[in-house]
């Protein structure tokens, strides 16, 4: 049985002209949840990230601390939705208000849940079934590409990991919005792999930001 950790990135930089890049929080983040892999003794045979800046800078620092010199396979398909396309088909028109996140994560909820409700006649230049899908099949690439007892580690977004986790649990379009909403940054999910295909071993741990790390849990 082979295993997948799926690592959501860092925090980004919400509020930012440059939103898809690491904050420093973001940056610790990253080189935290390496360590808690490291600590595991997750032997990383494969690494995947998606093609977004934050997910592999956080690849990038997360894989120095527990498998030096492995480089992260760049996988477009692990890619987070463009939630300007999502609200833009699917909200009320407001921007991306820096100094209200909670505002805007209502916003980016109810259009996404409209997205996913919406199907093939979105207006999304992504309808939710085109997401859905090409997450499944990059999961499914993934898992094929492991050899008996092996391990990989992907580096991706919180929609993409409640999608797949969704997918499992046989609700993807339920589970989109409630599991991306605890989704923590540089949370860790686990997913096996076998004969009967993929399955859900666990969703968003971060028992690595507990205690005196607690400071380092964030959602956005």
């Amino acid at each position: 049985m082979g295993t997948i950790h799926l690592v959501r990135h860092g925090q980004a930089s919400f509020g930012a002209a440059d939103y898809d890049r690491l904050s420093e929080l973001g940056r610790e983040q990253a080189r935290l949840v390496g360590a808690e892999l490291a600590r595991r003794q997750v032997r990383v045979d494969h690494a995947w990230c998606g093609s977004l800046a934050r997910q592999r800078a956080t690849a990038e620092l997360a894989l120095a601390e527990c498998a030096p010199g492995v480089t992260a396979t760049e996988d477009p398909r692990w890619d987070e939705y463009a939630d300007s396309d999502v609200v833009g088909a699917h909200g009320d028109g407001r921007p991306q208000d820096a100094a209200d996140p909670r505002g805007f994560q209502r916003v980016l909820e109810s259009a996404l849940a409209a997205w996913a409700a919406a199907g093939e006649s979105s207006d999304a230049a992504e309808p939710w079934p085109a997401f859905r899908d090409r997450v499944e099949a990059a999961a499914a690439d993934v898992a094929g590409a492991l050899g008996k007892g092996e391990q990989a580690v992907v580096f991706t977004s919180g929609g993409v990991i409640a999608t797949l986790c969704g997918l499992l649990l046989g609700t993807p379009e339920t589970h989109l919005v409630t599991l991306s909403r605890v989704a923590v940054n540089a949370g860790i999910s686990k997913l096996a792999t076998g004969r009967s295909g993929l399955t859900l071993v666990s969703f968003n741990e971060h028992g690595h930001f507990d205690g005196p790390a607690a400071g380092y849990v964030t959602y956005r």
